[in-house]
């Protein structure tokens, strides 16, 4: 190994977003060194210049040059908001994951990461992906606040109790990499690490063929629905009218404060935990909380059934 190749200035990359997200660090550093440069060197000439008996004149000048003003306070200014518009244009793409994104739904909690597939493979302290596919995380956490920080994916997201916050990346590079929550969440917060492996197609399949049959997340859901009595009012024929559900994802929904609101995944979440906090236009606050009694697994497995759902057209939303 070369001298060159052994010293690494920053982790390799392996995901789609991290050039991007490199070349703006590095873009940063340039700016600062040339800005810091600047400074060291009009020290230097300042202290040569007018050093203790140097001949250089010291009468004091008042002439001011506006042009010197405006061109070096447009120049900066323009330079900087360039590097913003740079960096705002990275911050949403990685905002907005792609339509066609696996959904890996992810729970942080004292002091481990527990992870379910859409079929329902379950991993803690490992993340399994397949080279070249989209992987759009779905987390929240049982505790306190934790951060999902994979260094080479350049991806890092706060995962906060009682809210969903998503990341997405694309892993283009097999390997294992390391994985870290990187908010100090508790005495073991050191320990709260784990690995992401990317396989090519072939290593994939056999390491999903060495895995036991599991329930599916939206199996589980369907299961939870019915058992909890959410089936009793949530459906055409229910006893008690309630909100129907089917097509409901991703849908605007009229509140009765007058506001409209998206069924996205968080609004599903509260509705369960919290449903006086949000009461749907036309229905009676009659719904029961279901906070402490389900587990953020358990909510996050009826929020994959809800998203399910077919509308009348048969169409799943």
């Amino acid at each position: 190994m070369s001298a060159l190749s052994a010293f690494q200035f920053l982790p390799e990359r392996a995901s789609d977003i991290g050039r991007s997200v490199d070349f703006i660090f590095y873009a940063l550093i340039v700016v600062c060194g040339l800005v810091a440069a600047g400074i060291c060197l009009a020290i230097l000439f300042f202290c040569f210049r007018y050093r203790r008996g140097s001949p250089a004149a010291r009468e004091h000048h008042h002439g001011t040059s506006w042009k010197l003003e405006v061109g070096w306070t447009s120049v900066t200014f323009l330079a900087f908001l360039g590097i913003f518009i740079w960096g705002g244009v990275v911050y949403f793409h990685m905002s907005k994951p792609p339509s066609d994104a696996v959904e890996i739904h992810v729970i942080g909690k004292q002091w481990m990461w527990k992870t379910q597939h859409p079929n329902g493979r379950r991993e803690i302290n490992e993340l399994h992906l397949l080279l070249g596919q989209p992987v759009k995380l779905i987390m929240t956490s049982q505790d306190v606040i934790h951060s999902y920080f994979i260094p080479v994916f350049r991806t890092k997201q706060d995962v906060l109790p009682g809210r969903y916050t998503v990341q997405w990346f694309t892993p283009t590079k097999p390997g294992t990499y390391h994985l870290f929550c990187a908010e100090y969440c508790g005495t073991d917060h050191s320990r709260m690490i784990g690995s992401v492996q990317v396989l090519e197609p072939a290593n994939y399949a056999r390491w999903l063929a060495e895995q036991q049959p599991a329930e599916s997340m939206v199996a589980a859901g369907a299961r939870l629905f019915t058992a909890r009595g959410c089936s009793g009012c949530h459906t055409p024929n229910a006893a008690i009218r309630a909100p129907l559900l089917n097509g409901i994802y991703n849908k605007p929904v009229a509140l009765a404060t007058g506001a409209v609101v998206i069924a996205d995944e968080q609004y599903i979440h509260d509705s369960i935990l919290l449903p006086q906090k949000d009461i749907t236009a036309g229905y009676a606050p009659v719904m029961p909380t279901f906070q402490g009694v389900l587990s953020e697994e358990e909510v996050m497995q009826l929020v994959a059934y809800i998203k399910s759902l077919t509308d009348e057209k048969g169409a799943a939303r």
